[in-house]
């Protein structure tokens, strides 16, 4: 069964988040690998760099693979290093891979009949999850609001972003200030005095915080019971988050992005960096590189927690791998999965089924490509 064809896309696609009335857009990019055979199989996800991901897959990985093996990811990952990045270019060219990769075991799994969790190792059909909700963008009470709706869903494991910085137009990254820390640690407190202490809280920096800052807010929201403190410092680096793990009693996790290459996590692990791996699909090689990761974490009697958004994506490597954990629902890569393709599972009451249907599981909306942007 050979690669006949390998196209991306980036697609618009609306959403919505909660108390929010405007229609939010968030630019994914699609993949499709088809064989020669007929059978297709398929990857999404949002990158900052999504138009060169996807030009990258169109002019240059797509003729790399032509006429390869499709039941073999391996083989396919090898090439496109040894062929398009064998000085290390990482960036781009791993996210295109794991890209290729994730569409790969797609494939792999409608030829055998399996759903991918299955041919990862079928440790389980459910995975627990949490809800990545608080937006900067929120209001303190609006926060507490949100939480609550979730809670009363069943939904009693939580995330907030932090360290963002003032912009409440923007919901991930940023420069905080001194004084944005002082603010997110306020705001900790307000949503964990409004929602009680028997939900779980966490939290991620997403690699915005300076090393100071990040020890500081850690001190001042250690009294909120935080389950974890996700990518705490500035370009994740081991040496930085070792120091803070050190100086903090909430656990500290990192690995959902930048972790190219299993080389990072093994980085994360000598240095005592972390207490919760997350390996990311997405990011680290698909569900070839994901494996790797895992078993590594394993051999450091570390657990995985996924904090890397596309749940649809990853509850596969958890439910598949004896070490895998929470698998997080990010209000935004919940509801494009949902957006683009019929059959994803939903979370209901802190949980998800995996699906037993091949593959992925799940099939692309008609339509689909309607949402592309020329």
């Amino acid at each position: 069964m050979k690669i006949a064809k390998t196209t991306a896309h980036t697609l618009r696609v609306p959403f919505h988040f909660p108390l929010i009335k405007e229609t939010q857009h968030i630019l994914v990019t699609f993949v499709e690998v088809e064989t020669d055979d007929g059978l297709k199989g398929h990857a999404f996800s949002s990158y900052p760099l999504r138009w060169s991901i996807a030009e990258f897959i169109n002019r240059e990985a797509r003729d790399c693979i032509a006429g390869m093996d499709a039941m073999r990811p391996e083989a396919v990952r090898t090439s496109l290093y040894v062929k398009l990045s064998n000085k290390l270019y990482m960036g781009v060219w791993s996210c295109a891979a794991s890209l290729i990769d994730i569409a790969l075991w797609d494939i792999r799994g409608k030829a055998l009949k399996q759903p991918i969790w299955k041919l990862l190792g079928g440790a389980r059909e459910k995975c627990p999850i949490y809800i990545t909700f608080g937006l900067p963008r929120y209001s303190r009470d609006e926060l507490v609001e949100v939480a609550k709706q979730l809670i009363a869903e069943g939904h009693t494991q939580l995330k907030v972003a932090i360290a963002s910085g003032a912009n409440p137009a923007n919901h991930m990254y940023g420069e905080p200030t001194d004084d944005d820390i002082l603010e997110d640690a306020a705001r900790i407190h307000h949503l964990r005095n409004g929602i009680g202490d028997k939900p779980v809280l966490m939290m991620d920096a997403n690699k915005n915080a300076r090393l100071p800052q990040a020890i500081r807010l850690a001190k001042l929201v250690e009294p909120c019971k935080m389950a974890w403190f996700e990518d705490p410092v500035l370009q994740a680096d081991p040496r930085l988050m070792a120091q803070l793990r050190r100086a903090t009693t909430i656990p500290i996790a990192a690995g959902s992005t930048g972790t190219s290459d299993i080389s990072t996590l093994r980085e994360y692990f000598l240095n005592e960096s972390i207490d919760i791996a997350q390996p990311n699909v997405r990011d680290i090689g698909g569900f070839t590189g994901g494996l790797r990761g895992a078993a590594l974490a394993q051999a450091f009697n570390i657990q995985l927690e996924i904090g890397g958004n596309y749940p649809h994506l990853n509850m596969h490597l958890h439910a598949g791998v004896p070490n895998g954990g929470r698998v997080e629902f990010h209000l935004g890569g919940w509801r494009v999965g949902e957006a683009l393709f019929d059959g994803v599972p939903p979370p209901v009451k802190g949980w998800v089924t995996l699906p037993t249907a091949p593959g992925l599981g799940f099939t692309p909306k008609a339509g689909i490509l309607d949402l592309a942007v020329k």
